[in-house]
């Protein structure tokens, strides 16, 4: 077996979890904003990546995985968000009753006729956690249809999201 080796009076061969430690922000130190999203003319895939990752806090220095980090966002013009190629026609949302049968079928584009709003928040809600840190960052997302919302109290501040270029 090595001896350690002295050197300035430190070892350095030191237990390894003594040289790392990481620092986990206290829940009254962490700043919350709130975020205003506009969902108009913006591909669904790329809207819910940036939204989920406001959710979790990745965009600050102390994100911690365990921990809700995050901020408030508000999704505004859930009707007026766009999918590429045939999705409109082709891609299905499924929910079930819990009932013998009971399996319900729908259209992207008669979904969004009917809750626009369900569409960003199953797509965000995909990408979160599926535990219970994922079901409490599900509550700071706000999503409406039209450019409306009660938030205006807690003044979000207006996120531009970059669009891909067109593919059509």
């Amino acid at each position: 077996m090595l001896s350690p080796i002295l050197i300035d009076g430190a070892f350095l061969n030191r237990h390894a979890g003594e040289m790392n430690k990481t620092k986990v922000p206290a829940i009254d130190s962490l700043d919350r904003q709130w975020y205003l999203v506009d969902a108009e003319n913006q591909t669904l895939g790329r809207l819910a990546t940036e939204v989920a990752s406001l959710l979790r806090g990745k965009n600050k220095p102390h994100f911690t995985p365990h921990m809700d980090t995050g901020d408030f966002v508000v999704v505004v013009n859930a009707e007026r968000v766009k999918v590429t190629g045939n999705k409109a026609q082709q891609k299905l949302y499924r929910r079930h009753s819990g009932r013998p049968g009971g399996m319900k079928v729908e259209t992207f584009q008669s979904l969004q006729d009917r809750l626009p709003e369900r569409i960003i928040e199953q797509a965000i809600k995909g990408m979160l956690p599926h535990n219970a840190l994922g079901r409490q960052l599900f509550r700071k997302l706000k999503v409406y249809r039209g450019s409306e919302h009660p938030h205006a109290a807690q003044k979000p501040q207006i996120l531009e999201i970059d669009s891909a270029p067109s593919l059509q």
